[in-house]
């Protein structure tokens, strides 16, 4: 928790009041010096455009933004310097926080007691941030309302608020100061990002996603995208009050887990498929052992009796890497009662498929997909590429046989997730696998808000998988599959 804290993460020290602006007098000599002798010097520039040149250099070293950023600096390095790190290892860190936060006030009454007490709560929590946190991430992540944050370069940071994304307020010092916050993230799961790997996948304390780009592959300085999960995952009350699904819908998901039926969540980036896993794990009995497999652990599984396995990239080297595949073979010799396997992205796909048809039932996935149907054209062919040469039709029956619930989530226009489409997979009919559609969301339009509106419908056919929920212990009434409008939204 409290790497780095014996260095500054503020960059090389600089003397208390100090500015980084230059010198006036010299930037002015510089630009009337003749370029050669005895040639004067080129008349200044006509006045109509300087103000224009001048605008953004104004806004950007504003003197007391530079003073306040000085002031947190200086500081910060007073309180590095009195520190002592053989204690701070051993303190609690709630008291050792408490106890920093006493230094950093009497350091801010020491150097600068003219602050307001709003400036001065302000500097403190700053630097505490830096200390023991993500900097000026932190403020984000405390918004509930908050789904994503994508930072494109250290001046540029993006949310999604509600549906709709924004521009934030929050800033970064400089490009280096960000790769310190992002070299803090990554550290602490294990994982590394640099110029020979400028890429990585990582999670925060939290479970949120994060996922960093840097130089050279990024252009314009270091990009951050993170997919905030909450501490408190949502539940399926949250889920039916957003109109995500019908209760109808609900109690036929429920049916299904129960009754150890195989399922793919299908659906486009942040169309909620690790949400949606999320909730329907809390209808799994508590005496199943559960395994999850996943490239960066970001499942919150509601259950006690869950193993969770990660993935592991090569070193420096370009050894040591422990794929998905290498996990749910080992995974088949823990005695799984079910596999989840966070996101299925290449050859571990047929090990899935084979471990479906192998008594592993009740296992999930997601994928990546538009629609039902395109989830299991994507399924074949990542199954391609492991490499097996097998016929089309003997893959598809592998499909048939393994899958039995097809669930699409999407994230219509305006910001609604919503489980637009339950489909059962029924069979094969020559070489092509047949399903049939039991529940759907049909969009009607968009309203002047931009948000998309439609209705989910019951399409009026009953599931063949009936017998299986009798056998399990869970009586689903009929009428519910009855051809009608569910719920308008």
């Amino acid at each position: 928790m409290l790497r780095g804290l014996g260095r500054s993460p503020f960059g090389p020290r600089a003397p208390f009041g100090g500015s980084a602006t230059p010198n006036p007098a010299e930037s002015t000599s510089a630009a009337v010096e003749s370029p050669l002798p005895g040639i004067p010097a080129p008349p200044p520039p006509p006045s109509p455009p300087q103000p224009a040149r001048r605008s953004e250099p104004v806004k950007e070293n504003d003197p007391a933004v530079e003073q306040y950023e000085t002031l947190k600096r200086h500081i910060h390095i007073q309180l590095v310097d009195r520190l002592d790190m053989n204690r701070v290892s051993e303190m609690d860190p709630k008291s050792l926080r408490n106890e920093i936060r006493s230094i950093v006030e009497h350091l801010c009454d020491t150097e600068n007691p003219l602050l307001n007490r709003n400036e001065r709560q302000r500097l403190v929590n700053e630097i505490l941030d830096e200390t023991f946190g993500f900097g000026p991430l932190e403020l984000l992540l405390k918004d509930d309302k908050i789904g994503d944050i994508m930072i494109n370069g250290p001046k540029k940071i993006f949310i999604e608020k509600e549906g709709r994304i924004q521009k934030s307020e929050v800033v970064f010092r400089d490009s280096d100061h960000l790769l310190q916050i992002i070299d803090r993230i990554v550290s602490r799961v294990g994982r590394r990002v640099d110029e020979t790997s400028p890429m990585v996948d990582a999670r925060l304390p939290n479970g949120s996603r994060f996922n960093a780009i840097i130089p050279p592959l990024a252009l314009d300085g270091p990009v951050v995208t993170i997919r905030l999960f909450g501490s408190h995952p949502l539940s399926k009350d949250d889920l039916l009050r957003f109109k995500a699904f019908t209760p109808e819908m609900l109690a036929l998901m429920e049916g299904a887990m129960k009754a150890r039926l195989n399922i793919v969540i299908s659906g486009g980036t942040g169309s909620g498929k690790t949400t949606l896993l999320n909730t329907l794990s809390s209808f799994i009995q508590s005496d199943h052992r559960v395994i999850t497999i996943e490239d960066a652990a970001e499942l919150q599984l509601q259950q006690d009796h869950v193993v969770r396995l990660e993935t592991r990239p090569a070193n420096i080297e370009g050894r040591g890497a422990i794929t998905a595949t290498d996990l749910v073979k080992n995974a088949l010799r823990m005695r799984p009662d079910r596999i989840i396997i966070g996101e299925c992205r290449g050859a571990e796909t047929l090990d899935m498929i084979q471990a479906m048809n192998t008594g592993h039932e009740g296992s999930m996935t997601t994928v990546h997909a538009n629609t039902p149907r395109d989830a299991l054209s994507r399924l074949e062919t990542m199954i391609s590429m492991a490499g097996l040469d097998l016929p089309i039709r003997a893959l598809r029956a592998q499909f048939a046989s393994a899958i039995d619930l097809i669930l699409q989530a999407s994230r219509l226009q305006g910001g609604p997730r919503k489980v637009t489409s339950i489909s059962e997979v029924i069979g094969m009919e020559g070489d092509t696998i047949i399903m049939q559609e039991i529940f759907a969301f049909r969009q009607s339009g968009v309203d002047p808000n931009g948000r998309a509106f439609g209705e989910f419908i019951s399409t009026g056919i009953r599931p063949t998988f009936m017998d299986r929920l009798e056998y399990s212990g869970y009586q689903l009434s009929p009428d519910i599959f009855r051809q009608r409008v569910l719920l308008k939204d």
